[in-house]
């Protein structure tokens, strides 16, 4: 029996998906589960561009804040969260929206993907971030796509933790960890919305957004997380709080650190493509900069409707 619908609204960073994830969200008596594998972090708010305390006091938002910045929350265990929160919704008689870039998260979610259950090898873990710092994230990236091509096709070179798990399943179970997923599709009603726009009108949108961190104070959270939890802990190399890190430890100036932070951005837009294709059958887009939010939240108000 299916269970009820659930709304997945994705696409590239700063596209614009918190503020009309919030609207749906207002008009529809919906709740919001994050599918960002940054924002669940403690103290990252300003760097990952976390829904403010006002926006998350106009919706109820899941799956923020789950971990410290010292923690690991596993693919697995974000999913089983996930599920909970949205059979939560459900229960409650509100619209659940699954919203993020994260496109691990938003497929295991979508897609019912059966996760590996193998738990974190701190030992393995230590052994493999010792030999990315050695030789770097790109030499341990290419022993993955010698283990496991389809894994490491998935996987940004420059995303270590990610990496890191891929090689430990590998490594832990002898076998590839892209077949270790079989896939059970949820009993949900899905709804798949893509944003997007012309790309150098999300770029410049990039480019402000970047300005506004800093002007917000991404430098002095970065400085306060490092205090609490020091360089070395995997959070601390996430897009801005890594450049920040170089400028604060003398090795840049601000204003390369925020060049590099803008530059990253448009790198990994163009990584979020690879799991959010615009010829996807599953995915129905909007280009947001010729759509209004009002004609979106029609669509999908009959949508869910009929069902």
């Amino acid at each position: 029996m299916k269970k009820g619908p659930l709304v997945v609204i994705v696409g590239p960073t700063a596209v614009g998906k918190t503020a009309l994830s919030i609207q749906i969200a207002e008009a529809l008596d919906g709740e919001i589960v994050s599918a960002d594998s940054r924002q669940v972090y403690r103290g990252m708010d300003i760097g990952t561009a976390k829904a403010t305390p006002e926006e998350q006091a106009r919706v109820p938002h899941h799956l923020l804040d789950v971990v410290t910045p010292a923690e690991t929350l596993t693919l697995a265990e974000y999913q089983r969260l996930a599920y909970a929160a949205i059979d939560d919704i459900l229960v409650r008689g509100k619209l659940p929206l699954l919203v993020g870039g994260t496109g691990q998260y938003v497929r295991a979610v979508v897609e019912g993907w059966q996760v590996p259950p193998v738990p974190p090898q701190p030992r393995l873990r230590a052994v493999l971030e010792r030999l990315a710092e050695a030789r770097g994230p790109q030499w341990l990236h290419q022993w993955l796509a010698v283990l496991d091509p389809g894994a490491a096709r998935l996987i940004d070179p420059r995303n270590v933790r990610r990496t890191i798990r891929a090689l430990e399943v590998i490594l832990r179970t002898g076998r590839p960890f892209s077949v270790q997923r079989g896939k059970r599709p949820p009993p949900y009603r899905v709804l798949q919305i893509g944003l997007t726009m012309p790309r150098p009108l999300l770029y410049a949108r990039i480019d402000e957004r970047v300005e506004r961190m800093i002007a917000q104070g991404l430098v002095e959270e970065t400085r306060r997380l490092a205090e609490a939890y020091g360089w070395d802990v995997p959070a601390m190399s996430g897009l801005g709080y890594k450049q920040i890190g170089a400028y604060l430890r003398g090795e840049t100036t601000l204003e390369e650190a925020i060049a590099q932070i803008k530059r990253e951005t448009r790198r990994f837009v163009r990584h979020q493509a690879t799991w959010f294709r615009q010829d996807d059958p599953t995915i129905r887009w909007f280009d947001v900069s010729r759509t209004p939010p009002e004609e979106i939240i029609t669509f999908v108000a009959r949508e869910v409707r009929q069902g």
